[in-house]
């Protein structure tokens, strides 16, 4: 199959490794990645902050750009969720019809990783080998707004070596949420805080999640803490393998 990829901003300014964990991924299970260099961020930012007018134009280049595609992964609840629910409804609000229609199309064609492998691809077991003791944080945008469920879950327990462990009030919000942890940024460090001694607890050496956004938040407070506990996408997690 011929997947594109979405890589997303976090990914591609700050986190390439999740990135570059899903194509080794993909292109391990038999597939062929492509990278469509006219992508740019697709607007969730300047919608979820209000700004609907300046998404248009991001909208606009996102749908010229991957339209072409029969299928388009990205490594983010978040950003799958932008395209998903927020495209079409910019383009309509606009009076653009042809272009809604066309948003419409491709975020149909669009999957979260997870949704990816064991909805479109139907495989649970991706081959992986991770020794470690890992804790999933279900992000908001993949579990609300995706509706992704346990598919990362039945994922992570087909790893070899890996030891799962229940994240207690997994599906608590851990603070991030892009703006919000910039305008309430003492709300935000006391969600995150409650998302910490819960990782802590489950005495996991990592924490994964599907979005590089959130594990970012929850990272930085882990390191500041010196808790030994990193952070990991799960697309890297999946991508590993005895000889990596």
């Amino acid at each position: 199959m011929r997947i594109a990829l979405f890589v997303t901003c976090l990914a591609d300014t700050m986190f390439p490794e999740a990135a570059k964990a899903t194509v080794r991924l993909l292109e391990r299970l038999g597939h062929e990645v492509v990278f469509p260099e006219g992508q740019t961020c697709c607007g969730q930012m300047h919608v979820n902050t209000g700004y609907l007018d300046e998404a248009l134009p991001l909208v606009r280049r996102h749908v010229r750009t991957f339209d072409p595609y029969d299928v388009v992964v990205a490594p983010s609840g978040s950003c799958v969720g932008s395209v998903r629910h927020q495209h079409t409804m910019v383009a309509r609000r606009a009076g653009d019809e042809r272009l809604a229609s066309q948003a419409e199309a491709v975020s149909a064609r669009t999957y979260e990783l997870s949704e990816l492998l064991t909805d479109v691809l139907g495989i649970e077991d991706v081959g992986a080998y991770y020794p470690h003791r890992v804790t999933y944080h279900p992000t908001c945008h993949s579990l609300r707004m995706l509706r992704v469920g346990d598919r990362p879950l039945r994922l992570l327990r087909r790893v070899r070596g890996l030891t799962l462990v229940e994240l207690p009030a997994a599906e608590q919000c851990c603070g991030f949420g892009g703006t919000f942890a910039v305008k309430n940024a003492d709300t935000s460090t006391a969600m995150m805080a409650d998302k910490m001694r819960h990782v802590l607890a489950t005495g996991a050496d990592v924490c994964t999640a599907g979005d590089v956004s959130c594990l970012m938040h929850i990272g930085g407070g882990l390191s500041r803490l010196r808790a030994g506990v990193s952070t990991v996408h799960l697309a890297e997690i999946l991508a590993s393998t005895e000889a990596s």
